[in-house]
């Protein structure tokens, strides 16, 4: 699947299908928003939304923001585009209008020694009902999955109208097969 501690390509690929399937054929103009760990997910998601001329926006606690060469990258691609990469600390500003709201684990591979200082640090940057209203009210909820229910992202939430997170993974198949062929 082409997943590194810097990337992970294929799952970026689902994700553009995915919010093609439910946002419709034109990505561009929309806006992403992930909150959460500056990890390969929030890499490669700033190198597709800026490919597709999507605005894309991360929300990281301080010290855990995504690469900074990436970051860079991905905005050169994005000013080509018409989107854009913003990158705050704040998930309110993060989430508010966005279409797409996205999150991932907060101690990813390799991290497991570091779950409770996380999941401490990490607490505010969790998708819940609150933070979804600030979203478009249309608005789709996206994880790469596995969760961990109610860390990053509560029940409510993975399980409401607004989750395609079944369909993301559903998705990987189609995905792949698109890119063996």
């Amino acid at each position: 699947n082409a997943l590194t501690d810097l990337l992970h390509p294929c799952q970026v690929l689902t994700d553009l299908f995915t919010a093609q399937e439910h946002k419709g054929c034109d990505l561009k103009g929309l806006k992403l928003a992930y909150v959460g760990d500056g990890n390969n997910m929030t890499n490669s998601l700033m190198y597709g939304c800026a490919k597709v001329g999507m605005h894309f926006v991360a929300a990281t606690p301080s010290g855990y923001e995504p690469d900074a060469a990436v970051t860079e990258e991905a905005k050169a691609d994005a000013a080509l585009t018409g989107g854009s990469i913003t990158l705050v600390h704040d998930v309110y500003e993060a989430a508010k209008d966005a279409d797409i709201l996205y999150t991932d684990v907060w101690a990813s591979m390799g991290q497991e020694s570091e779950a409770i200082e996380r999941r401490a640090r990490f607490q505010p940057y969790q998708v819940n009902e609150e933070l979804m209203a600030q979203a478009e009210p249309n608005a789709v909820f996206m994880h790469c999955l596995p969760a961990k229910r109610n860390q990053e992202t509560t029940d409510a939430v993975v399980e409401s109208e607004q989750s395609v997170v079944f369909d993301q993974a559903e998705n990987r198949l189609h995905a792949q097969k698109a890119l063996m062929l």
